[in-house]
C-alpha cells in the first residue's frame, strides 16, 4: 500500500512538473521576439542636411525620426569632428569600435575607448568627435524625434553629462548583487535608471565558453557591446552568431539562449526584470 502511494505521488510529481514546464514553454512562445544582426542594419545619414560629413546611422529598435524611444548604431569616419550643436532630446551612449570624444567643444580630447558610457543632455552644447577606422557606438533616446540644432539654440535642460571610461565601470558579481539574478561566473554594471518609467541600463559581462539562457520580463531590448554570441529563441530556426552591434529583444515573458565561446558584454534595458541561469 505505501509502495502503491509513494509511486502515485511520483507519479504525480512527473505529471505537474511537466505540467509546469509545458506552461512555462507557451508563455515563452507567446512572447514577441526581435532580432537584428549588424550586418543587416540599414544605414542612413544621422544629419541628412550634412550628407557625407556626417555620421552614418542605423536603426536596430524604434524609430528615431518619430515620437518614440529608439536605439540605434553611429557610424562615423576616422577624424569626424562635428561642429559645435545640441540636440533636442537627450541621449546616452555606449562605445562599441574605436575611441569617441563627447564634451564641451573647449574641452581637451578624452577619448573613450571601447565599453565607455556616455549621457548628452538635450540643450547642451557640444562636440563629437571619433577615432578610428572602425569607430562605432550605441546611442539611445527615450523619446524622438532625434534632432541636431545650431548652438545658438543651447539651453540648461537641468541635466549633466556623464563620461565614464570603460576602466571606471563598476562591475558587481552575482553575490555582491541582488535584484538581478544571474549565474555566479556573470557580472554586472549598473548604468542607469528611470524611476518614472522603470526603465533599467545594464552591462553584463558574461565569461567565455558560457553556455546559458536569459528568462525576460515585459520590455527587453540586448545590445552586443563586445566579443561574439550564438543566440536562439522559439522565434529563430536555427541558431544566429551575433556580432558587436547586434541586437536582440523581446516583449513578454521571454527566453533567449545565449553561449560564448570568448567573453562578451552585453548592454541591456529592461523595465520587467531579467536573469540570467
Amino acid at each position: 500500500m505505501k509502495i502503491l502511494s509513494l509511486i502515485t505521488i511520483i507519479s504525480l510529481l512527473i505529471i505537474t512538473s511537466c505540467t509546469n514546464n509545458s506552461t512555462q514553454e507557451e508563455h515563452y512562445s507567446e512572447a514577441k521576439y526581435e532580432l537584428v544582426l549588424a550586418s543587416e542594419v540599414n544605414w542612413t545619414h544621422l544629419n541628412p542636411k550634412r550628407g557625407d560629413l556626417a555620421p552614418k546611422a542605423g536603426t536596430l529598435w524604434g524609430d528615431r525620426n518619430s515620437k518614440v524611444a529608439t536605439g540605434f548604431l553611429l557610424k562615423p569616419t576616422d577624424g569626424f569632428q562635428s561642429p559645435p550643436h545640441i540636440h533636442n532630446v537627450s541621449y546616452r551612449g555606449i562605445v562599441i569600435e574605436g575611441f569617441l570624444h563627447n564634451n564641451d567643444p573647449n574641452a581637451e580630447n578624452v577619448w573613450m575607448p571601447k565599453g565607455s558610457f556616455w549621457t548628452q543632455p538635450k540643450g547642451d552644447v557640444h562636440i563629437t568627435s571619433a577615432k578610428g577606422a572602425n569607430a562605432l557606438a550605441y546611442i539611445e533616446i527615450e523619446e524622438g524625434p532625434y534632432l541636431v540644432h545650431p548652438e545658438e539654440e543651447a539651453f540648461d535642460s537641468g541635466e549633466r553629462p556623464v563620461n565614464i571610461d570603460q576602466t571606471n565601470v563598476v562591475w558587481l558579481d552575482a553575490s555582491d548583487i541582488t535584484w538581478i539574478e544571474t549565474a555566479k561566473n556573470v557580472q554586472t554594471a549598473t548604468l542607469w535608471h528611470e524611476s518614472k518609467t522603470n526603465f533599467s541600463g545594464f552591462m553584463i559581462k558574461v565569461p567565455e565558453n558560457f553556455s546559458g539562457e536569459i528568462i525576460s520580463h515585459e520590455s527587453f531590448k540586448g545590445v552586443l557591446i563586445s566579443g561574439d554570441l550564438q543566440y536562439h529563441s522559439s522565434s529563430e530556426s536555427s541558431i544566429k552568431n551575433l556580432n558587436e552591434g547586434s541586437y536582440f529583444g523581446s516583449e513578454g515573458t521571454a527566453l533567449h539562449t545565449i553561449s560564448t565561446k570568448e567573453e562578451a558584454i552585453i548592454y541591456i534595458r529592461s523595465n520587467g526584470g531579467f536573469k540570467i541561469k
